[in-house]
């Protein structure tokens, strides 16, 4: 059924979607310690798959959603978070980093995680997910998001020669990816937020330029290996979403009302890709369960119904500050929707 979604047919059955859950919300849901286990041995490494995958079962998702992220692999990492410049900021940077070196530290990272997960998987489940963070978002770690507007004026050519680095490496990740564990992926998805409140992050030429012909080849390659592409992103980045359908995303995630209410999002491109989320996480984090799950039946009960593909779920995710009681509250929402369609 999320596949459908993904596609933009309109699922038979109302599916969910989160693009990430804490694992504190779903250790409290489970009533079970496992986090863990997830820096153990190979058993420790299944057992803890086994309850994060339990968990998506429980909550009666279609898939497991699953990433592993390159920046967290890159040599000097952290920039994105703010504060202080990258590793690379001067052409000799960009000459002396270790480039050969990160999809080696990316697979030591994350093998046995995608080995455990492909075990654990219930019957009939499958993943949505992949390589996390995406072009801009890798760009920001390397360099530093203000430092980024010094190198393009400062040395153009090393701020283009720096986009094509990391597509090369991107692509080669990707490519063992769906080589290996393809079969894993019911969905293939990139996060990249390009976007705030007002407006976006990065010059739209700039995207248009250097970063959507890495988008293409990425996007190309999930369908290529017959995935369809979901998009996450970010922030009011209205300007540049005819540019991103155009190559070739089957569906977008992200949503806040503040930004725009998902209504819109529906009317603008429901019927050229699939729409997931709508729900804010602001009143998730502040409204009580009650006026939740209320709040969501008649809106989910919309969205489905003007969207073509649609699943349920949060505008962005669900990190560790959202209450359970509020998620949960979301989720009984949607059986209950279900449930009435099926009368």
């Amino acid at each position: 059924m999320f596949v459908d979604a993904v596609r933009n047919v309109r699922p038979g059955r109302l599916p969910i979607y989160e693009h990430i859950i804490s694992t504190e919300i779903m250790e409290a849901v489970l009533g079970r310690k496992f986090a863990g286990l997830a820096e153990g041995d190979d058993s420790d490494l299944r057992e803890y798959f086994r309850h994060y995958c339990r968990f998506f079962r429980k909550m009666t998702y279609d898939t497991v959603s699953f990433e592993a992220g390159i920046v967290d692999v890159l040599p000097a990492t952290g920039a994105i978070m703010g504060g202080r410049p990258g590793p690379v900021q001067i052409r000799r940077d960009f000459e002396n980093y270790p480039w050969e070196e990160i999809p080696g530290r990316f697979w030591a990272a994350y093998e046995r995680q995608f080995e455990a997960l492909s075990e654990t998987l219930p019957v009939g489940m499958k993943t949505v997910g992949g390589a996390g963070y995406g072009v801009f978002e890798i760009s920001e770690d390397l360099v530093g998001y203000q430092y980024l507007s010094y190198m393009q004026i400062d040395d153009p050519e090393l701020f283009a020669d720096l986009y094509g680095k990391i597509g090369e490496l991107m692509l080669k990740i990707w490519g063992r990816l769906l080589e290996r564990w393809g079969d894993c992926f019911a969905v293939c998805r990139m996060g990249d937020d390009l976007g705030y409140k007002t407006g976006l992050l990065i010059a739209p030429a700039t995207f248009t330029e250097l970063i959507l012909p890495i988008y293409r080849k990425i996007i190309d390659l999930v369908h290529s290996a017959g995935k369809p592409f979901l998009w996450h992103s970010c922030g009011r980045i209205f300007e540049i979403m005819d540019d991103v359908i155009d190559a070739g995303i089957d569906a977008k995630h992200s949503n806040e009302d503040v930004i725009a209410p998902f209504d819109e999002w529906i009317e603008r491109y429901g019927k050229r890709i699939g729409l997931l989320g709508g729900i804010d996480m602001d009143r998730l984090c502040r409204e009580n369960p009650e006026a939740i799950t209320d709040m969501v039946i008649e809106d989910g009960r919309r969205f489905r119904c003007k969207a073509g593909g649609y699943a349920l779920g949060s505008g962005n995710s669900i990190p560790h500050y959202v209450p359970v009681a509020g998620y949960l509250a979301m989720i009984e929402a949607a059986m209950r929707l279900r449930e009435q369609e099926a009368v």
